[in-house]
C-alpha cells in the first residue's frame, strides 16, 4: 500500500492519533492485500466548540477496480467526543466492508460446475474405480473415494449417477458421484 494519507480538518494534528490511524490502515491489508491507497480524514462535527463536539473519521480505500468509503456517523451518545473511539468505530465499519467486498470478489472468481448425468459403463472392483458414460457420449473415470452416497460394491453397470467433472492428470475425472438409480438386481428365487 502507498503511504497512508491523513488529513486533520479544522483541528490540530495529533501524533498519537496519526500513529493509530496508520496502524489501523495497515491492519486492513490482512483483509484485502491489494489495497492501493488509504486516505483518512478526521474532523469535528462542529468546529466552534471545544467540548461536546463529536469527531467524524472518514476512510476511503482504493482497490483495483473499486473504492470503499466509511464515515462512521455520530450517534446520539457522546462516545465520538473521543477521536480514538470514532477512529475505532470507523475502521470496524471499513473492515466489515472489506470482508464483504472480498467475499463478493471471491464469489465471482470461484465457479461451481453444474452436476452432470451419466450411467456407469464399466466397473473395476479390484481397483475401486470405474468408467462413466455421459449422456453426450464421453467416458469419464471415477474412483470409489469420489462416491458420496454409496460404495463401489453397491454399484452396477447401467446405474445412473450425478457427478461433477473435474480435470485430472489423464483427462477428465468424476468428482462427487451420487448414485441415483440402480438397475433391478436379480434376486435368487425370482424369475
Amino acid at each position: 500500500m502507498n503511504p497512508v494519507q491523513i488529513t486533520f480538518k479544522e483541528l490540530e494534528p495529533s501524533p498519537a492519533l496519526r500513529d493509530r490511524i496508520e496502524d489501523e490502515c495497515h491492519k486492513l491489508e490482512q483483509f484485502a492485500p491489494d489495497i492501493v491507497s488509504c486516505h483518512v480524514t478526521v474532523s469535528r462535527t462542529e468546529a466552534r466548540h471545544h467540548k461536546g463536539n463529536r469527531f467524524l473519521v472518514h476512510i476511503r480505500i482504493t482497490l483495483p477496480g473499486a473504492e470503499l468509503n466509511s464515515g462512521h456517523a455520530t450517534g446520539p451518545d457522546h462516545s465520538h467526543e473521543d477521536a480514538f473511539v470514532a477512529t475505532r468505530d470507523s475502521f470496524r465499519a471499513m473492515r466489515r466492508q472489506l470482508e464483504d467486498y472480498e467475499r463478493r470478489r471471491r464469489g465471482k472468481v470461484k465457479r461451481h460446475e453444474a452436476p452432470s448425468l451419466a450411467s456407469i459403463h464399466d466397473l473395476d472392483q479390484g481397483n475401486a474405480s470405474g468408467l462413466l458414460m455421459t449422456d453426450d457420449g464421453r467416458e469419464i473415470l471415477f474412483h470409489e473415494n469420489s462416491m458420496v452416497n454409496a460404495h463401489i460394491r453397491d454399484a452396477q453397470v447401467g446405474d445412473r449417477v450425478r457427478f461433477v467433472e473435474v480435470p485430472g492428470e489423464d483427462g477428465p475425472r468424476a468428482s462427487t458421484v451420487h448414485l441415483l438409480t440402480r438397475k433391478r438386481r436379480h434376486q435368487p428365487g425370482q424369475h
